[in-house]
């Protein structure tokens, strides 16, 4: 029988990938092409692979889900993205969505709900765990409605930095930890951010740096 779905696990946990595989493998219609830790092999491995759909996780090392999305997209419009993570925050779920992400899915998930969102994502839909409430998707879309912003060019190079990584959906201490800063200062530049961008969460500035096109570009680490 010809498989109708194939799809691609990109996950850091190995424990996880090897459940998502196990249980996706119970599907006859659906191939499981690879199951890879970090953003950076999958975009690699799509040179060669032909997912039709990829299970993303968010927080991965070096390049994040989101990120990767961004990426993917441009390069393999085609393919469908479902993120699964444990992040249930507003900022993620707008980060993922404005990125072009497909679904939205909680780990927490049933295999029940797993096998809804694969067929949902496959047919050409959208789907979003029922955890992600109407709210927040009303929300996202009037993120970017909230102000006319400053120009990009009055942020500082820090500032930028800072965006990209709020954008990407990391907290404040991992910020902190990443370009070597206290908390109380990554917390300052945030709070620059939103002042210069008369934004007032980080979902505006979640949908500011992404329309920007700051996912997709490079700053230097530090």
């Amino acid at each position: 029988m010809e498989k109708t779905g194939k799809i691609l696990i990109v996950e850091n946990h190995a424990l996880l990938r090897a459940g998502m595989r196990s249980l996706i493998s119970m599907d006859p219609n659906l191939e499981v092409v690879g199951d890879l830790g970090n953003a950076h092999d999958a975009i690699a491995a799509l040179r060669t692979l032909t997912p039709d759909l990829i299970l993303m996780d968010i927080s991965m090392p070096g390049m994040s889900g989101i990120e990767a999305v961004i990426d993917i997209k441009k390069r393999y419009p085609r393919i469908r993205i479902i993120i699964v993570t444990i992040h249930r925050a507003d900022e993620y779920i707008h980060s993922s969505l404005r990125a072009g992400a497909d679904g939205y899915l909680l780990k927490d998930a049933t295999h029940e709900e797993l096998q809804v969102a694969i067929r949902s994502v496959l047919s050409g839909k959208t789907y979003l765990s029922p955890d992600v409430s109407g709210e927040v998707i009303q929300r996202y879309l009037n993120a970017g409605r909230e102000a006319t912003p400053t120009p990009l060019g009055e942020l500082t190079h820090r500032e930028r930095q800072v965006l990209k990584l709020i954008a990407e959906g990391h907290t404040n201490k991992y910020i902190a930890d990443y370009f070597t800063l206290s908390v109380k200062t990554v917390e300052k530049h945030r709070s620059n951010l939103m002042q210069k961008l008369n934004m007032h969460n980080a979902s505006a500035l979640t949908a500011f740096a992404i329309d920007q096109g700051l996912l997709g570009h490079t700053f230097g680490d530090h």
